[in-house]
């Protein structure tokens, strides 16, 4: 699996009276601390190829089987020093912030092998206006738009558009920056909080039509050579059942899709993935790492709502518990050029996950909360619990986050796996938290 050994990498196991040469195992580290790095983590876990795992922080559920560092993930050069001294020879990158920072580069600089894209590939989500303009000029169907530096530019714009409209801040905003107004009176209010600063410094908004249709999440893995499918999903994005309310980071989530189907499928590959792909070789990058294409599925055609350049959360935790192959050898496949020698192979199972969290999110919540009944929680082998928001104390689980946990259940039916995940919430009975109990909804028949 690897080709160069060294004294620390090849422990020794006692096999009867003779001492054997084991294969070479690697040591892995995993940037983050939501479900998403949960997931990463419990997966990598599985493989026949990790011996080691450092989650930078990590959480709750991470601290069970890996061993959490707290480390600053914005100072570079700590985490690298950090690597070297474990001897970490590969390093996955969860959130999108230190990917759109340039930690990828950083780290290979140092001939560190990270999966994850580099900055210039990583401004596909750290700039919706970026994207936006790759749409335009290689011809990716997306909804037309306008981009706005001023704030009285964008309100003139306002007074003659049809509502409802879309506004975007152009930057990272956690999957809160985006507001869908119904009239001239909340869309002044949007364009205002992004100018003054909601989200980060604004120096632009993005102003685009609304586009009637049904979203999909649309994955792929890449090498930087070749790429493959890593399943598709469906997010529930507001805080309220029947997809009301504010947006979140997300509330659940269903895998497969609904909507794919083969011809579906290669439309979304040769006019959306392609293209984009390809605009980012004319810039002389190329993409490492999960692509994530969030779409509106209109009357059979796909059209680009935007790009994240990791894997979705919680998508992630409902895609990753499918996976059949060893995630392991996938990663480190992407790492060394070699995704094309990889099959991968899924189970047919339907997925769910649901976010329980901290009442108030998305808005203000408590932290430092004891989540009492966690230990009482019992899973089967098609139950996965996966933590986000949460901290180990001693022997105590404490809520610190607005997404707390992710309760993910397989099975042949999509109903029957969420009736599951209700099962297991009543018998938590977390007395501060609340979740949305029709995730599925538009999936699963009365």
């Amino acid at each position: 699996f690897f080709k160069q050994k060294t004294a620390y990498d090849i422990p020794l196991r006692l096999v009867g009276s003779e001492m054997c040469i084991r294969d070479r195992y690697m040591i892995v580290g995993i940037i983050g601390s939501g479900g998403r790095e949960h997931a990463i983590c419990h997966a990598l876990n599985k493989s026949k190829k990790i011996d080691k795992i450092y989650c930078f922080p990590g959480n709750a559920g991470t601290d069970a089987i890996a061993e959490n560092i707290n480390l600053d993930i914005n100072k570079f050069e700590e985490i690298k020093n950090f690597i070297f001294s474990k001897k970490i020879e590969l390093v996955v990158i969860g959130p999108e912030k230190p990917l759109v920072d340039g930690l990828t580069d950083y780290l290979e600089s140092f001939d560190i092998k990270v999966f994850g894209p580099s900055k210039v590939a990583s401004q596909l989500e750290g700039s919706k206006i970026f994207t936006k303009n790759i749409c335009k000029k290689y011809n990716i169907p997306t909804a037309n738009f306008g981009v706005f530096n001023d704030i009285n530019q964008a309100k003139n714009f306002l007074d003659k558009s049809n509502f409802p409209i879309v506004i975007k801040a152009d930057n990272l905003a956690a999957g809160k920056g985006v507001y869908i107004c119904e009239n001239k009176e909340e869309s002044y209010q949007a364009v205002k909080e992004i100018f003054d600063g909601k989200f980060g410094a604004a120096e632009n908004v993005l102003i685009e039509e609304f586009l009637e249709g049904e979203e999909m999440s649309f994955f792929i893995l890449s090498d930087g050579i070749t790429y493959k499918n890593f399943g598709t999903a469906q997010d529930h994005k507001r805080v309220q059942e029947g997809d009301k309310g504010k947006n979140t980071g997300g509330m659940g989530a269903y895998s497969p899709s609904r909507l794919i189907n083969e011809e579906l499928e290669k439309k979304i590959l040769n006019n959306i993935i392609d293209p984009t792909l390809r605009a980012l070789k004319d810039l002389k990058s190329s993409y490492k790492g999960f692509l994530y294409a969030g779409l509106m599925i209109k009357n059979d055609e796909p059209y680009l709502i935007e790009y994240n350049v990791r894997m979705g959360d919680p998508e992630c935790q409902t895609i990753l518990p499918k996976l059949n192959t060893d995630f392991g050898e996938i990663i480190d496949s992407c790492c060394n050029g070699r995704l094309n020698e990889i099959k991968i192979n899924w189970n047919d199972k339907k997925s769910i996950c649901v976010v329980l969290c901290s009442k108030g999110y998305p808005e203000t919540y408590q932290k430092n909360v004891e989540i009492e009944n966690i230990n009482k929680i019992e899973l089967n082998t098609n139950d996965h619990l996966f933590h986000a928001g949460t901290i180990k104390r001693g022997d105590v689980t404490l809520a610190v986050g607005g997404r707390v946990l992710n309760f993910v259940s397989l099975s042949d039916s999509f109903e029957e796996s969420r009736n599951r995940i209700h099962q297991l919430l009543n018998n938590l009975n977390w007395s501060d938290g609340f979740f949305r109990k029709d995730i599925g909804y538009k999936v699963i028949k009365k």
